[in-house]
């Protein structure tokens, strides 16, 4: 667990790295049930084949977050993309216990990338 912001920023990029890099052939397709993601805590990102990231977001539990629909594929069939494109790459946290720590990682995240289907993050004062 991060002691200090530069150890935040650290984990933060370690979770970027496993949702933004991995590649696309390994992230989770769409399906009705998402049987193969774990319906555990997490960050994750909605990726389009060429695209890249669409959206980014953190959840109690991945599954439940994506089998009960999501915002990001209505804005990704509004926007024509074929749904063999759109994929999940999932990051599960463990230290979900502490909310705030998973919202500063999500922010830390939303500003490095600012994906499309995210709404704006404030910059830092």
């Amino acid at each position: 667990m991060p002691t200090n912001d530069s150890d935040l920023q650290i984990q933060a990029r370690r979770i970027l790295d496993a949702i933004a890099f991995i590649p696309f052939e390994q992230c989770q397709p769409l399906t009705r049930e998402f049987e193969s993601i774990p319906s555990r805590p997490g960050i994750y990102a909605v990726r389009h084949k060429k695209h890249g990231l669409l959206y980014i977001g953190k959840t109690k539990s991945l599954r439940g977050r994506f089998s009960g629909g999501h915002k990001a594929f209505l804005w990704a069939w509004l926007d024509k993309y074929d749904d063999e494109d759109v994929r999940i790459a999932a990051q599960v946290i463990s230290h979900w216990g502490n909310p705030a720590l998973l919202l500063e990682l999500e922010s830390i995240i939303l500003r490095a990338t600012d994906p499309p289907y995210n709404v704006q993050i404030p910059t830092e004062m």
